[in-house]
């Protein structure tokens, strides 16, 4: 079976959606020393599940899939959103036995939605 081995985030401004994605999940950026601007991004601790992703400046349209963040607490993220630049496309919501899900965009126009596990919801 195959999985998710990285994301990949398009930028108008690259240091803004830095300081977005730094302030709301705490991810670590990394600019790669190649022959684009390309920052890496790591978004866990080296002992704990997840992906790691790509942060690259915008050259012109650019569909991406849309990726689900996995947060302890949905409100407070969806608060860090809103107050880091972020907006809001959909409310929290219930997923019946999964958990709570909303819907977001960040500072760069692209959307994500976060998502807490609770399967009493």
């Amino acid at each position: 079976m195959t999985r998710v081995v990285q994301f990949e985030i398009a930028a108008d401004e690259p240091e803004r959606a830095i300081a977005f994605y730094s302030s709301v999940f705490g991810w670590r950026f990394e600019r790669w020393d190649g022959p684009i601007e390309y920052w890496l991004i790591t978004t866990n601790s080296p002992e704990s599940l997840g992906i790691t992703g790509g942060l690259v400046r915008r050259r012109g349209p650019m569909l991406a899939p849309e990726n689900t963040i996995g947060v302890d607490e949905i409100d407070e993220a969806v608060n860090r959103v809103q107050t880091c630049g972020g907006k809001i496309l959909r409310p929290k919501a219930a997923i019946d036995g999964i958990g709570w899900i909303a819907y977001c965009q960040d500072t760069e126009g692209n959307s994500f939605s976060v998502m807490q596990a609770d399967p009493s919801a």
